[in-house]
């Protein structure tokens, strides 16, 4: 899955490339980053109830990985905001939204 959204994050970053400039493609880089890192971060958390049966515990650590998930985005997008002064707002959304498309559980069942 974070194949997929790397892929996708790319496809917007060379659009915004082309019809915006650099600033525009590395804004759109980072956005999608922030969701990419912030799915990594909630798989790991996810995976501590890997050997656990218990329904409740399973869903317990789900909602602890989406909130760290979301956290992960939070903080990422605070110091992308702080440090990048060239930062384009639109190409950023860009890059944050097409990888947060594919980071639904849906695609959790394609074998990419």
């Amino acid at each position: 899955m974070l194949k997929i959204q790397a892929i996708a994050t790319a496809a917007v970053a060379v659009v915004a490339l082309v019809l915006a400039g650099l600033n525009a493609g590395f804004s759109a880089v980072l956005g999608g980053a922030s969701v990419i890192v912030g799915a990594y971060a909630a798989t790991m958390v996810a995976r501590r109830s890997e050997n656990k049966n218990d329904a409740s515990a399973i869903l317990i650590n789900l909602l602890k990985a989406e909130a760290v998930k979301i956290l992960v985005i939070i903080v990422l997008l605070f110091i992308i905001f702080v440090l990048f002064k060239q930062l384009v707002p639109f190409a950023l959304i860009a890059g944050l939204a097409a990888a947060a498309l594919f980071s639904g559980a849906a695609l959790s069942k394609l074998n990419v």
